[in-house]
């Protein structure tokens, strides 16, 4: 297995835009503040990781070729035209808006010659595999670049970057099935279109917060350089383990179930103060909170954090079960007036001008899932990756939950789950321990 490091290096082939292959609506896309509050967190990126030794890919002579992927590209960018567009600002009230300009999404073109598919699967999430993988986004305002990469086995790794003031991780995974499908099938691919009538989500007027809303949802981290150096870890749960853990959690959700389980575990290898407040937030979709419900293509940001308190001792002794149980209950409480109270809340709050830096207090714990996303959606014609995942995971504290590798040919997932922690290195391997000796 290759080591990554910064010796290694790419071969830029060819750097372009991609533009809407119709005209677009030319005008600035209000944002709601759902939106606003991710503005300062930039891009997120990610990575597909395609074998041409799949069934699927085998003997093709046009194995991921650049001009088809750019023509999906331009089709799909007619319907989600705002990731063409630019981050800006409105003349008239000054609010951040998304200037649909249609000057395009960036697209790269690199080669690899020393790595190989294995290899960057053997890679964890780190600010090195982005800079391998993602593109270098220049101006800072492009919503959309992706870079696809030709490995020395004939492989291709896709890296994405996507602003995330314009998307969230389910509006991503639409963007990238539709792509795919325009690469795939072409005039017979089947579209969704995206509702981007982002005032679905407009603050109340005068904004109100209900009393209680804020002991539910979380709006902000509080994050400080690390004590120490930080470490990476990826923890597999086999289906079986799953099945066993959600029994244990009498019968919960796979997300409360592991939640649980790493929270349980990171209280004990953190050694918080036993009398102290530990505390678990996680981003929730409000599609089918609001009332009434969003559309199910709802273009945009539509999470918010909630957040589950108590104390550091009985979080790390209680039944496993209890401490899904209190997960579970937090959700539960999420109606459409507290999903209104954290819009105004929002709106009300000064934005961060400042990207979040830094790593969460020991006694806090931010988990994102990826449960029920179409993570492994991207088929461009040559089979289904097989590993997608985040390509940078770097703030202590932050853990991420996906669905494991899907099968290339038939899409049908292994059913384990991949946990990506980052964590104070120091604590690390303690918590990776008292993980597996739970299962």
């Amino acid at each position: 297995m290759k080591s990554m490091d910064s010796e290694l290096q790419l071969q830029v082939l060819e750097s372009s835009f991609v533009t809407p292959s119709e005209s677009t609506p030319s005008q600035g896309l209000w944002l709601s503040s759902l939106d606003l509050m991710h503005a300062n967190r930039g891009h997120t990126s990610t990575i597909y990781l395609y074998s041409s030794s799949s069934d699927a890919a085998a003997g093709a002579a046009d194995f991921f070729d650049v001009a088809r992927l750019k023509e999906a590209m331009a089709r799909a960018l007619v319907a989600f035209y705002p990731l063409a567009g630019r981050l800006g600002v409105n003349d008239d009230d000054g609010r951040m808006e998304i200037s649909c300009n249609g000057e395009g999404a960036l697209f790269v073109v690199a080669h690899a010659d020393d790595l190989t598919v294995h290899d960057v699967k053997e890679f964890k999430p780190s600010p090195e595999q982005r800079r391998l993988f993602v593109p270098r986004i220049e101006p800072s305002s492009i919503m959309l670049a992706v870079q696809v990469t030709f490995l020395k086995c004939g492989g291709v790794a896709l890296g994405a970057a996507l602003h995330h003031v314009a998307v969230d991780a389910l509006s991503a995974f639409h963007f990238f099935q539709t792509w795919s499908a325009f690469s795939k099938h072409g005039d017979h691919a089947t579209l969704e279109l995206p509702c981007h009538d982002r005032t679905l989500l407009r603050a109340r007027s005068p904004p109100t917060v209900h009393p209680d809303a804020l002991l539910t949802f979380y709006p902000k981290h509080t994050l400080s350089n690390p004590s120490g150096p930080l470490a990476i870890q990826i923890i597999t749960i086999s289906k079986d383990q799953i099945t066993s853990l959600k029994h244990l959690c009498g019968g919960t959700s796979t997300f409360c179930a592991v939640s649980a389980l790493v929270w349980q575990c990171a209280c004990v290898a953190r050694r918080p103060p036993p009398e102290s407040e530990a505390r678990l937030t996680f981003p929730v979709d409000i599609r089918r909170r609001a009332r009434p419900p969003l559309p199910s293509c709802y273009f945009g940001n539509a999470v918010f954090w909630l957040g589950v308190t108590g104390a550091a001792r009985d979080i790390a002794t209680e039944a496993l079960a209890s401490v899904a149980g209190r997960i579970k209950s937090t959700i539960d409480r999420m109606d459409d007036e507290l999903v209104r109270s954290a819009i105004d809340y929002f709106e009300m709050a000064e934005m961060d001008s400042q990207p979040p830096r830094g790593t969460l207090p020991q006694t806090d714990l931010h988990i994102t899932s990826w449960f029920g996303r179409p993570q492994y959606d991207a088929d461009f014609g040559w089979g289904k990756p097989e590993l997608m995942s985040l390509a940078e995971n770097s703030r202590g504290g932050f853990v991420y939950l996906m669905n494991d590798e899907g099968k290339a040919d038939d899409g049908a997932g292994s059913g384990d789950v991949r946990v990506l922690m980052c964590m104070e290195a120091v604590n690390i391997r303690e918590l990776e321990q008292l993980l597996y000796t739970k299962l």
